[in-house]
C-alpha cells in the first residue's frame, strides 16, 4: 500500500476512533458503544477505559473535569459486541463529583472504573522536570522503523490513529541486543489527525493511548518481545494535571520499576513539548511467558 494510501486511511482511522468514542445513550445512565470493525480478537483495553470515561464524563456537571480515574480489566472483550456501560452516580458535592462503570457484555462485567471530576480551583503548583530528550521531528516514527527493518509494517500499525516516535529502542531491538535492555521508555505520541476541541475529547483519546506502550517498558527492560509472551492489562490508573491536546505532540516517558510473579508494573509522565506536567499513569498486567526462546522472525518476509 502507499504511503498516499496509508495516510487517507489514517485520517479515517481518526475518524473511526472518534466515532467509536461517541457513544449511543440509550438511557440515562446506561450507554452502548462499539469497536472498530477491524482490530485484534478481543477488545484493546484503551478502547474500553476511553468509552467508559465518556459514559462518566457525559453524566458529570459542564463545569468540572476529569482528574483521575482507578480502572481493572475482568474479562477480555468480545469485539462483535456491543459494550454497555452502566454508570453509578456515586456522589456530586459542593467541588468534587464521583462516577463508577461497569462495561458489560454478555450478561458479565468485563471492565469497571471509578472517575472523579474537580470543579477548577485555584491552589499549590509544582511539577517534575520533562526529561532531556530529542524532539519528535528528529526521530522516526515506529511505523518507519519497522519499514525500515522488516520491509513491511503490520496493518494495525501502519493505518493506527496514534503516532508513535520512540526516543530509545523498540522491544524486538533489545531483545537481539542485550546491550539495549533499559528500564525507561520515552515516546512522542499524538492522535494523527485534528480532534474537536473539548476537554473530554482530549482525556479519552489520552486514556486510549495511555495503554499501547506501557507494558512494552517491562518487556524492554527483559529484552523481550511480543514473541513467546502473554500479556494483558489489570488495572490502569491516570491522574490529569493539567489541560492539553492529545492531537499534538506529547512526551510519554515511561518507566518500570518491578516484575515479578507474571505481573508487571509500569508508570509514566505525560509530558506536553514545552515541558507541562499534564498526566501520569500507573498500570500493572499480566506478562506471562509461554516460550523461553524469547525471538521468532515473526515478522520478517518469509524468504521462500
Amino acid at each position: 500500500m502507499s504511503d498516499r494510501a496509508d495516510e487517507t486511511r489514517r485520517d479515517q482511522s481518526v475518524a473511526d476512533l472518534l466515532a467509536v468514542l461517541d457513544l449511543e445513550r440509550i438511557e440515562v445512565n446506561i450507554f452502548r458503544g462499539n469497536s472498530p470493525q477491524e482490530g485484534p480478537q478481543r477488545v484493546f483495553g484503551g478502547l474500553v477505559a476511553g468509552q467508559a470515561l465518556v459514559a462518566a464524563g457525559r453524566t458529570a456537571p459542564e463545569d468540572r473535569y476529569v482528574h483521575s480515574l482507578h480502572a481493572y480489566f475482568i474479562r477480555p472483550g468480545d469485539p462483535e459486541v456491543p459494550i454497555v456501560y452502566e454508570v453509578d452516580r456515586v456522589r456530586d458535592g459542593r467541588s468534587f463529583t464521583t462516577r463508577r462503570v461497569v462495561a458489560v457484555q454478555h450478561g458479565k462485567p468485563i471492565f469497571t472504573l471509578s472517575a472523579s471530576f474537580h470543579k477548577e480551583e485555584p491552589g499549590l503548583d509544582h511539577q517534575i522536570p520533562m526529561p532531556d530528550v530529542p524532539p519528535p521531528e528528529d526521530l522516526p516514527s515506529t511505523r518507519e522503523r519497522l519499514r525500515a527493518e522488516f520491509g513491511r509494517v503490520p496493518g494495525f500499525v501502519r493505518w493506527h490513529p496514534i503516532e508513535l516516535r520512540p526516543v530509545g529502542p523498540l522491544s524486538y531491538e533489545a531483545e537481539r541486543d542485550p546491550r539495549l535492555r533499559t528500564p525507561v521508555n520515552p515516546v512522542w505520541l499524538k492522535v494523527d489527525g485534528k480532534l474537536p476541541d473539548d476537554r473530554l475529547t482530549q482525556v479519552c483519546l489520552m486514556t486510549y493511548a495511555s495503554d499501547l506502550t506501557l507494558l512494552d517498558t517491562v518487556l524492554l527492560r527483559h529484552g523481550r518481545s511480543f514473541a513467546g509472551i502473554s500479556m494483558a492489562s489489570l488495572d490502569h490508573a491516570m491522574w490529569f494535571h493539567r489541560p492539553f491536546r492529545a492531537d499534538e505532540w506529547l512526551l510519554y516517558a515511561q518507566e518500570t520499576p518491578s516484575a515479578q510473579g507474571a505481573r508487571g508494573l509500569a508508570r509514566g509522565l505525560v509530558y506536553t513539548r514545552d515541558g507541562q506536567l499534564v498526566c501520569s499513569v500507573v498500570q500493572e498486567g499480566l506478562i506471562r511467558v509461554v516460550d523461553a526462546e524469547g525471538w521468532s522472525d515473526a515478522l520478517r518476509p518469509d524468504p521462500s
